[in-house]
């Protein structure tokens, strides 16, 4: 495998995956062999942060005040 850098895209892409549990290995070892953990970190507290968001706008929609 080549070591080139992943794109915003697969970082976002590597990271939904991980979060919901379907990563494939093939990716796994690919986003281990990146030089910097940094983009990963910050995609992935985003992401995280944005899900939590999105699930307390659902919950507060669905349930009376």
């Amino acid at each position: 495998m080549d070591n080139a850098k992943n794109g915003l895209w697969d970082v976002f892409k590597s990271v939904a995956a991980s979060v919901f549990g379907v990563q494939s290995s093939a990716n796994r070892e690919r986003d281990f062999q990146q030089q910097s953990f940094v983009p990963y970190l910050v995609v992935g507290v985003v992401f995280v942060v944005a899900l939590v968001m999105s699930l307390v706008l659902i919950v507060s929609a669905v349930l009376p005040s």
